[in-house]
């Protein structure tokens, strides 16, 4: 319930946020108003003695999220995706934000694996290992499979996690809703839309069958990636709180000194890394929303590799089409046409001057072109767009957010092995591939094949919609006091044909 039994919890929270100085970074941060930069501290200061302390040798932010448990560890994980909502400087270290926390027991783990699978631990698994990394979710073991021999990756949920996040995600619609109550300048970041979103990340992640589903579609999807692996789930032997996948061997990609050690170009790993997840959003709409150093791994042959699917961005094919325009307008430079783009698809409202954005989007762009390799990021260009689009009145994407922030993140491990990366000629040969198979001549047939299928599967409905239409056309043609009128074939064909149209094009957007 989110009622005023929440105040509590946020007090809590507030007096955590004070206690480690992490209050004023936050709120400065956000650029929060006034009001509620004055609520805020109402919650926290004069209670600042019930918080929790924290580990004083992390930074504030981080040191308060940890203190309060795994949910707001998982939020921050969250709101790191949303540097408009944080600013990049926080939702940067955001990024970085280890969920070290103290692992439960193995009795406890083999205990919640027999009761899930229904089978004793020693029968499905040779090997079994103490707790190889533990989240704010799960652990993980390292394991062997006792019929094939094969050595496994054992993700085990925490024991009650689910109703201990309900009880926080309750907390934190009740803040956003005190926060748009406020502030209703606030409304335009959506605060209340971003813990929804968070709670949608949270109930998947919450159930391992999900993240198996989405790592054998993402396996199925990129099985023709060269130098790209992606570890197979083991359904046999994974359930809604445990999940079992091919172990992946390799060196960590945060361990850039053992990468070049044992050979491998990072030059070429950073700009492979960069141009698959351009392929796998633009081209499936599916991608890895959750790409940093702590998910990926170099193997011994050189392939990358890729794990941890609990987090994964989805985009429909029109959205796909615009954000590649917005890119390509990028790359070359064509500010009119990125504008042109923003306005037709309804991400700026039609009552701005499109050539004051076109110069606003130069703006943004100039600089970014203008300097050396090493220092274009699109970490500085979203930056700046965030800036532009507030001025213009653009509201959020959500439907953008994830997939901006993960480009932000893979920028940034692609920098790590090269700091001398250029994101744009990497991502060119990307882009245009994907415009001349999607926007070209030959999208214009395959789109054509789907309008007439699509109006194949609607004709049995067009007599009752053509009907409809000449009823309603009818109706709205009667004058007050009605008067007989002679049925005119003309306008009935004029109706019909317009109903026609009007039903393949609604069928093409439901589509």
């Amino acid at each position: 319930m989110r009622g005023p039994h929440n105040i509590w919890r946020l007090i809590r929270t507030g007096a955590t946020f004070e206690r480690t100085g992490a209050m004023g970074v936050a709120l400065d941060a956000m650029q929060a108003p006034r009001n509620v930069r004055i609520a805020a501290r109402v919650l926290g200061w004069p209670f600042r003695w019930l918080g929790y302390r924290g580990d004083p040798a992390l930074p504030p932010v981080t040191r308060a999220i940890t203190a309060l448990g795994p949910a707001y560890i998982k939020f921050g994980q969250i709101l790191s995706t949303r540097p408009d909502v944080v600013g990049a400087e926080l939702a940067n270290q955001l990024t970085y934000l280890q969920d070290k926390l103290p692992p439960f027991s193995n009795e406890t783990a083999k205990n919640m694996i027999e009761a899930d699978l229904g089978r004793p631990v020693d029968e499905i698994f040779s090997e079994f290992s103490e707790p190889v990394a533990a989240a704010s979710i799960a652990q993980v073991h390292r394991a062997r499979l006792a019929d094939s021999g094969e050595e496994v990756a054992v993700k085990v949920l925490r024991p009650n996690i689910a109703s201990a996040f309900s009880r926080d995600i309750d907390a934190f619609h009740f803040g956003a809703d005190m926060i748009e109550a406020l502030s209703p300048a606030t409304r335009r970041l959506r605060p209340r839309d971003v813990v929804s979103h968070f709670e949608g990340v949270v109930t998947g992640e919450l159930d391992l069958r999900l993240e198996a589903a989405s790592a054998s579609l993402f396996a199925e999807n990129t099985k023709d990636d060269t130098k790209f692996q992606v570890p197979s789930p083991h359904w046999a032997a994974s359930s809604r709180r445990v999940l079992t996948s091919s172990w992946a061997e390799g060196i960590p990609l945060g361990n850039v000194a053992a990468i070049r050690a044992a050979g491998h170009d990072t030059s070429a790993i950073a700009e492979r890394i960069l141009q698959l997840f351009l392929s796998h959003a633009l081209r499936d709409g599916f991608f890895h929303g959750d790409m940093h150093q702590g998910n990926l791994k170099v193997a011994p042959n050189g392939d990358l590799i890729a794990y941890d699917f609990g987090i994964m961005g989805e985009i429909d094919e029109y959205t796909r089409r615009v954000y590649a325009d917005i890119l390509m307008g990028f790359i070359r430079r064509d500010y009119d046409e990125l504008a042109r783009v923003h306005f037709e698809a309804g991400y700026v409202p039609r009552d701005r001057d499109p050539a004051a954005f076109a110069r606003a989007l130069r703006a943004v762009g100039e600089p970014i072109f203008g300097a050396d390799a090493s220092q274009i990021s699109m970490a500085s260009l979203l930056g700046y767009l965030f800036e532009v689009t507030e001025r213009f009145g653009m509201q959020t994407r959500t439907e953008l957010i994830l997939l901006q922030r993960t480009m932000v993140v893979v920028e940034g491990v692609a920098r790590s092995l090269d700091p001398n990366l250029n994101i744009w000629k990497a991502a060119r040969p990307v882009v245009e591939d994907y415009i001349q198979s999607n926007l070209g001549p030959r999208a214009l047939l395959s789109d054509s094949r789907k309008v007439l299928r699509t109006l194949h599967r609607a004709m049995p409905l067009m007599p009752h919609l053509v009907e409809d239409a000449i009823w309603r056309a009818r109706q709205r043609a009667e004058p007050a006091a009605p008067a007989p009128r002679r049925f005119s074939w003309r306008s009935a064909a004029v109706g019909a044909g317009t109903v026609a149209v009007l039903s393949a094009l609604l069928a093409v957007v439901a589509t």
